[in-house]
């Protein structure tokens, strides 16, 4: 599968990431009137056209600097639809249509080329106009509405959770459109955004609100809105998460808490009478759970199966036995940073394991995706350098000096294999 990924920043490249670990191969265009992608030069761990930043987003795809509103430009592009299953795009929702990379503006190109767009706001409705950050999102679909103590201020999560989730449904939306193509000959539109997705993450809620009119609000110490205890508990040295969605759970957190008593008591006997006492209930456990430091209670309860875990820092997190159990921080080479880890994908499909590559450099690909993929001659890749069709050739990296002079000197596209990168893009699990 062949993605052409007309993308920036965080959400568009996350989702193509997670295509590009399960194999496939994504031509990242980066337009170089803007030195590529904006993700290039996020602080604070950024020198020259490298980032951490971007690292964590683009492994496992290529890179062409492309001017598309230049009409060479645009005639390698097309050539590149021609030769793909998918357009990719996370710009704003209005701008798809007016630069043509929807489905209409391509069918007769390829008339199986799936086009999917990830917007702020979607390709209809009154913000198509708008921008989308995740920031905005959380503030304008209520999730900082409810996240954080219910006497503090909105907050957001601490993670960009609409991108990554937008990411993920324009992921799966492409594979889906792709499915189809395949099977029916005929391409479409895939209409996905930040706006939808964080719309629908309100989930039950929101039907609650809806056919209930129930209000949703902060809970003190992150408690859930409806099963009660689920919730953090200060023990004597740290904050520890426990919960009881299943009624069995409760009953065996009396016994490790010492008051077998209360899994009858009618004030606590059913999810309802505990959702209802629930200020009770918690005035008797709080002071209990503080009686005694974490590993213990985490080794108390875990050893009767109550859900139950520590409230780790990231670093934690990260050195955790089962995440190197899971191969879930992978190691690859970088020609600025070297020896580089980096957290993997969850995406795992068969016994192959994820290709673990770094992020291209800007327009590393040019000689592969020119010859190979647009399969022109070098006269014809001279002739597009000239014309600025990958920005102004002086200012553009990666393009070798026999295009730039105008006097080609290699073998027949056909005969040119691809180059290889500058440093290897394999790595292996750590």
């Amino acid at each position: 599968m062949r993605v052409i990924a007309v993308e920036q920043y965080g959400a568009g490249p996350w989702g193509s990431l997670h295509l590009a670990d399960l194999g496939a191969e994504v031509i990242k265009i980066e337009d170089p009137s803007v030195a590529g992608d904006v993700g290039r030069y996020v602080p604070p761990y950024a020198e020259g056209e490298d980032s951490l930043f971007f690292e964590v987003f683009n492994r496992n795809k290529r890179s062409l600097s492309l001017d598309l509103a230049s009409p060479s430009g645009r005639a390698v592009f097309d050539e590149l639809v021609r030769a793909s299953d998918a357009v990719y795009s996370n710009l704003r929702g209005d701008v798809p249509a007016k630069i043509g990379i929807t489905y209409d503006d391509l069918k007769h190109l390829n008339p199986r080329i799936v086009c999917c767009s990830l917007s702020g706001f979607g390709m209809t409705g009154p913000r198509v106009a708008e921008p989308g950050y995740d920031y905005i999102l959380q503030g304008l679909l209520g999730w900082m509405d409810v996240t954080g103590e219910p006497d503090g201020p909105p907050a957001k999560s601490g993670l960009s959770l609409v991108d990554y989730s937008a990411g993920f449904v324009a992921a799966v939306s492409l594979l889906a459109g792709l499915h189809a193509a395949r099977r029916d000959g005929t391409g479409m539109d895939c209409d996905v955004s930040l706006f939808d997705t964080a719309l629908s993450l309100l989930n039950y809620p929101a039907a609650w609100h809806l056919n209930a009119g129930y209000e949703p609000r902060r809970t003190r110490h992150s408690s859930h809105p409806s099963l009660v205890p689920f919730q953090l508990f200060r023990t004597a040295d740290a904050w520890i998460v426990v919960g009881c969605p299943k009624e069995k759970f409760w009953q065996r957190l009396t016994e490790v808490v010492g008051h077998q008593e209360w899994a009858q008591d009618p004030r606590f006997a059913t999810f309802a009478d505990r959702e209802r006492n629930r200020g009770e209930l918690l005035a008797l456990l709080e002071p209990l759970f503080r009686t005694r430091p974490a590993a213990a209670w985490l080794d108390a309860l875990s050893a009767v199966g109550v859900p139950c875990g520590p409230v780790n820092t990231v670093p934690d997190a990260l050195t955790d036995p089962h995440t190197a159990a899971r191969d879930m921080v992978v190691t690859t080479e970088h020609p600025r940073y070297g020896r580089m880890r980096l957290p993997g994908t969850a995406v795992r499909v068969g016994p192959d394991p994820r290709p673990d590559g770094r992020a291209p450099r800007r327009n590393e690909d040019f000689e592969y995706v020119l010859t190979q993929v647009a399969e022109c001659s070098d006269e014809r890749i001279a002739d597009l350098v000239r014309a600025g069709a990958f920005g102004r050739a002086g200012a553009v990296p990666g393009i070798p000096d026999r295009f730039r002079t105008g006097s080609p000197s290699a073998p027949d596209s056909a005969t040119v294999p691809p180059p290889p990168p500058t440093t290897p893009r394999t790595g292996t699990g750590a």
